[in-house]
């Protein structure tokens, strides 16, 4: 995916640091993405979120708060409100560029903020939040051994995460009078709201309040076992394709002259995850994950290019026996095909002893068939059109973009 990096004025004038991450193909709808409490736009999960959505024509906007990750401004003056506030700056920028949101995501305390900003902002259609807090104030329980010197002194320094943060009485005061019930009730979108029963941070009875809050049309989803930030690449993983899924009913991303994928003709294949192999694979309407096992680097997510390979082999010799024993009308009640791919030292002139791809297929047949249809729909599997293409030379022509 595209990534453009830019910055734009925060709240109180500050330059907040940006990322859009564009689609490849068309541009079809934007989302804007909130982060965790003293995140960035970087972790995990926003970064997977954001590539998974760009690679179905949405683009997303995720930026740090004002005076976190490489954004200007002090974090002991921010609070709640300036969060709301900043997320409203973040709209207008995307307004200015003609690119309206109709899709807010919020993650944590980032959660809350898109719940109070939402209904402030005219283009939003769907709203999602991730593991977020029904009552802002319960993020001072991180900080709660502080509090007492925070309002005694007015700033105090803590450590959340392993990191020291100073956290000020405004922002105290400010979250502990924030509510978001009127907010929830009025937000006129869609709502989706995501939360791990195990969530030691913010408890799943947060969800349950947020959701009871809301109108419909609403929705809730368990994210089972992860954790409160989504650390772990199959959550994050998951998480993405349960919004990209959820989004298209309410997005309405179809347009007749403009499709949410991939062009006809065109298999599509863009990294997921920078720091492994995962790729994102997007056909027409269809969308799988390639990815290499974990001893090999990947996390194991999707089919290995070769597996890739042979499933299409595989398929194409089901759906070609398919096709010849339906025309005859003979009596095939299924197929299933199995296939072993290796490379092997080759065994003749034109190969030396150079490796050659080598697949093995066995070909599964039931039915009330005679010996006769069975060896002819043994033969027939040789005519699959893949079998073809993989014996003869292909040629592949690559360009850049």
């Amino acid at each position: 995916m595209p990534t453009e990096k830019l910055t734009f004025k925060g709240h109180a004038g500050d330059i907040l640091a940006a990322r859009l991450d564009m689609p490849n193909g068309p541009h079809l709808a934007t989302a804007l993405f909130a982060h965790c409490f003293t995140c960035s736009k970087d972790i995990t999960a926003a970064r997977r979120i954001a590539a998974r959505l760009s690679s179905m024509g949405i683009a997303v906007l995720r930026f740090d708060f004002t005076g976190l990750g490489h954004s200007e401004g002090e974090f002991e003056n921010t609070s709640f409100t300036s969060n709301v506030d900043d997320l409203i700056a973040a709209c207008k920028e995307l307004d200015a560029r003609g690119m309206s949101p109709s899709l807010i995501i919020g993650h944590s305390l980032g959660g809350a903020a898109v719940l109070k900003a939402a209904p402030m902002m005219d283009s939003i259609k769907a709203v999602v939040t991730i593991g977020a807090p029904f009552d802002p104030s319960h993020v001072t329980h991180n900080f709660a051994a502080a509090i007492p010197e925070i309002v005694d002194q007015g700033v105090a320094e803590v450590s959340l995460g392993g990191r020291p943060f100073r956290i000020g009485k405004g922002f105290v005061e400010d979250v502990s009078q924030a509510a978001l019930s009127a907010s929830i009730a009025k937000l006129g979108a869609a709502l989706l709201v995501l939360h791990a029963p195990r969530d030691a941070t913010v408890g799943v009875e947060n969800a349950s309040d947020i959701f009871l809050a809301a109108k419909h049309p609403k929705s809730f989803v368990t994210l089972d076992d992860a954790d409160h930030l989504i650390s772990r690449a199959e959550d994050a993983e998951y998480a993405a394709d349960v919004i990209a899924a959820w989004s298209k009913r309410y997005l309405k991303l179809e347009t007749p002259k403009q499709p949410a994928q991939a062009p006809e003709g065109v298999m599509r294949v863009t990294e997921a995850d920078a720091n492994g192999f995962l790729q994102d694979i997007q056909s027409g309407p269809h969308h799988m994950l390639a990815d290499e096992p974990a001893k090999y680097g990947g996390t194991n997510k999707g089919l290995t290019p070769y597996g890739l390979v042979s499933a299409g082999l595989g398929a194409c010799t089901s759906m070609t026996i398919r096709m010849y024993a339906r025309r005859k009308g003979w009596p095939l009640s299924g197929v299933s095909v199995d296939i072993m791919h290796a490379k092997e030292h080759g065994a003749d002139a034109a190969t030396g002893d150079a490796k050659v791809d080598h697949f093995e297929r066995i070909i599964h047949l039931s039915g009330d068939l005679t010996e006769e249809q069975r060896e002819r729909l043994l033969e027939i599997a040789d005519k699959c059109p893949v079998h073809r293409m993989l014996e003869r030379a292909s040629t592949v022509k690559t360009v850049l973009a």
